[in-house]
């Protein structure tokens, strides 16, 4: 199986206060619009907003979470808190070395907008220099 493209969906409980929340406070860019749906750029996904059935919580609120990766994890808080997004867990280094903010939206989704240090292993080219490509020689 090939998988082109990826999203995460989700089917509030209030579908205007939900795109309030994730086009106004969040400022995520709107990809496009549809009858009762709304699809938002998200770094490298995108997240659709489905305001046209009942939200499923047969498995609990949400089991799992919306990773969000920012370059400036104080600054994205400082700003987020500027417009009212109340912050359900402060910036932080975790232990395993990423600097990680927990927000909640209106449905109960934590949000987790992440910072990748320069030297955490995310950040590394974990290819062997035997596989990687030669640069290219100058004729000077």
């Amino acid at each position: 199986m090939e998988i082109l493209a990826s999203r995460m969906l989700l089917r509030p409980t209030d579908y205007q206060r939900s795109l309030s929340f994730y086009r106004d406070q969040i400022r995520l860019a709107i990809a496009r619009e549809y009858g009762k749906g709304t699809v938002f750029f998200a770094g490298q996904s995108l997240l659709e907003l489905a305001g046209y059935s009942a939200p499923d919580h047969s498995h609990g609120p949400f089991p799992g979470a919306l990773w969000l990766q920012v370059r400036d994890l104080r600054a994205t808080q400082a700003e987020l808190e500027s417009r009212g997004v109340s912050i359900a867990r402060e910036a932080r280094r975790e232990p395993w070395g990423l600097h990680e903010m927990h927000v909640t939206d209106p449905d109960g989704l934590t949000l987790i907008f992440v910072e990748v240090p320069r030297d955490h292993p995310l950040r590394r080219d974990l290819r062997k220099a035997d596989d990687m490509p030669s640069e290219p020689q100058s004729n000077s």
